[in-house]
């Protein structure tokens, strides 16, 4: 894009546009006095000279953590397996989960860990064990090693769970692999036949889907089907019940009380994986409580999902505190975990500071040091409220841990100050970034535009917009913001010369949506020609045709010189479907506007006029 060609032209239209406003005058809030400091309850010191400077602690076993440095810092070689042979002992479920996880990033090595853990270390790898392995192996780089190990699962007697092939179907569409992706298919649907043919699982979900328990008959149809109970078996029969996760806890209990079996870590896992939802919150942590009693650990897959979970459903006390029961094991959540707990609940407007400082104690007690990602998410929580003093501490301690701010930073300064519609100092913060050297980038700017114009501060927002052109240039989203502001003031016609200028000067390319918004406005004014306008830029972007609101109006208001042209306008062809003449013709007479339907059908091209579908539309209204 020619930027200086970008900067005259938008501020040439802020100048057209604000000086259509007849005496507006830019209004920003009053400054006001800067909220109190975090009150003393909260252990967390955000003066820098009180934040800890220790060494990461070992936080996991010294076998374990000696076997993950032994693999991480060696190539895979005859020479590393008989060292990792002299730690003779047998690796649990919880370890090789947690190793595996350690070594997601370099998936060869993975499958090399895990091929000697089952072969030459003893370990009996289950169906989960298995899906996680196939999730790390799904990239370009191992596709060997993945087909392996999926023929080996199902050798196994082990099954590709719904969820695991969805999430690698997705992986392999977004890397282009469209062979895989069809072999995938085919594995699946192949597998799914021959599970039906004897699912011995779903039947006994289905006993438990069913009616009330009934004691001994229950029990008997149960007996009836010589169940062998396994791991696997367990697995399977409890993702049938992750709908109804009481019943999957009766299953369980079944299971458990079954002469020739035992529950253990793996099947615990499985079951916290199916009762992790709002409706059993209570089930899930009683069964967490039972787990530890019994001498077993939540592995770090197990855990990733179920937080994931319940941050998705703002289940943020209990994110916290599982968080918490990790921290305190041999397993603990990586800083990455940590970082997207603390964005999910800076994100929730209804949580106190309390969670983030939990969070964080909870952190530096297991001997971390607080990273870049970590102060930001104290920065966000503490910005999105308000806390604007505390917010300055924590980026004074940024800056003496050697993490600078950047523009994740400044946005999130800049939004709070904007939803505090504290503006006037929200724009400093931008000229403030560019003194230390920190350009503003789109994503800055955006928060700061759309703070404007959610404070109905149009002008202003647009008089930010031709200033940050001089350093970056705008995008589809900024232009959206823009466009919804001028519309949520009803300036229809500001609205739509932004959008002009911007597609047919800047050669900027707007959202869909942002066209289908204003297209409606501008009808809903009864501006045809600028919303035909708009429609025939669609076209010329690439857009599918956005016909109904013009129909509506049409049939309503229009004339059949307008109706040709909209039909004209809808195609890229030399005529428009069938169905869209069809359409247009149908609203004119359902209106009663039966005389411009005859007329525009006579303009109709010959085809149109013979097709059956026309003729019998008329021929039914005439008779009507």
């Amino acid at each position: 894009m020619n930027r200086s060609k970008a900067i005259v032209a938008s501020l040439r239209l802020a100048n057209s546009l604000l000086s259509a406003r007849v005496n507006s005058t830019a209004s920003f809030y009053s400054q006001v006095s800067l909220f109190s400091r975090l009150s003393s309850r909260l252990s967390f010191q955000l003066h820098p000279s009180h934040l800890p400077n220790t060494h990461q602690r070992l936080y996991f076993s010294t076998k374990t953590n000696s076997l993950l440095q032994l693999i991480l810092n060696n190539d895979w070689s005859d020479e590393l397996e008989t060292e990792l042979d002299k730690f003779n002992s047998a690796l649990t479920h919880e370890t090789v989960v947690y190793l595996l996880k350690k070594l997601d990033k370099d998936p060869k090595k993975a499958s090399n860990f895990f091929n000697w853990a089952r072969d030459e270390n003893g370990f009996n790898p289950n169906s989960s064990v298995y899906s996680f392995m196939l999730r790390i192996l799904a990239n370009k780089d191992t596709m060997k090693e993945f087909w392996i190990t999926l023929r080996e699962m199902k050798d196994q007697g082990f099954y590709l769970d719904e969820e695991t092939y969805y999430t690698i179907h997705s992986c392999f569409k977004k890397n282009k692999m469209g062979n895989d992706v069809v072999a995938l298919t085919h594995f699946y649907k192949r597998m799914l036949e021959e599970n039906a043919k004897d699912s011995v699982a779903q039947k006994v979900a289905d006993v438990f889907l069913g009616p009330e328990w009934r004691s001994d008959e229950t029990e008997k149809e149960l007996d009836g089907m010589k169940i062998v109970l396994s791991d696997n078996f367990v697995i399977r029969v409890l993702k049938e019940l992750r709908s109804d996760p009481p019943k999957g806890l009766k299953f369980f209990r079944w299971a458990g009380k079954c002469s020739n079996y035992k529950h253990n870590t793996v099947t615990y896992n499985a079951l916290l994986r199916v009762i992790a939802r709002h409706d059993s919150i209570a089930l899930f942590w009683s069964v967490v409580e039972e787990m530890n009693g019994e001498g077993f650990e939540m592995d770090i897959d197990t855990y990733t999902k179920v937080s994931r979970n319940f941050q998705k459903f703002k289940m943020l006390e209990d994110a916290v505190k599982l968080y918490e029961i990790m921290m305190n094991g041999p397993y603990k959540p990586s800083a990455q975990h940590c970082g997207l707990l603390l964005r999910s609940i800076s994100g929730a407007d209804t949580q106190g500071l309390n969670l983030v400082f939990r969070v964080v104690n909870k952190y530096e007690a297991a001997g971390h040091t607080l990273s870049k990602a970590i102060y930001d998410g104290i920065h966000r929580s503490l910005t999105r409220v308000g806390k604007f003093d505390e917010a300055a501490n924590i980026m004074k301690a940024m800056k003496n841990a050697g993490c600078d701010p950047d523009n994740i930073t400044y946005s999130q300064l800049v939004f709070g100050l904007c939803r505090a519609r504290r503006l006037e100092e929200a724009c400093k913060v931008l000229d403030e970034m560019e003194a230390h050297g920190c350009i503003p980038d789109i994503k800055t700017w955006t928060i700061l535009i759309q703070g404007h114009c959610d404070a109905n501060q149009i002008d202003n927002a647009l008089m930010c917009f031709a200033k940050m052109q001089k350093n970056c240039d705008a995008d589809a989203d900024l232009l959206d913001v823009l466009i919804n502001g001028f519309v949520s003031q009803n300036r229809i016609d500001g609205a739509y010369k932004l959008l002009v200028e911007m597609a047919n000067i800047v050669h900027l390319r707007p959202w869909q949506a942002t066209f289908k918004i204003l297209i409606k406005k501008l009808l809903g004014k009864g501006k045809l020609e600028e919303s035909m306008n708009l429609l025939k830029l669609m076209k010329k972007q690439n857009y599918p045709p956005y016909p109904e609101p013009f129909i509506q109006y049409i049939s309503k208001f229009g004339t059949v010189d307008d109706s040709m042209e909209f039909l004209k306008a809808l195609s890229v062809k030399e005529y428009p479907t069938v169905g869209a003449y069809l359409h247009v013709l149908e609203s004119f007479l359902e209106e009663g506007r039966h005389s411009e339907a005859q007329d525009l059908l006579y303009k109709c091209p010959h085809h149109i006029r013979n097709h059956p579908k026309i003729s019998e539309l008329f021929g039914t209204k005439s008779t009507a």
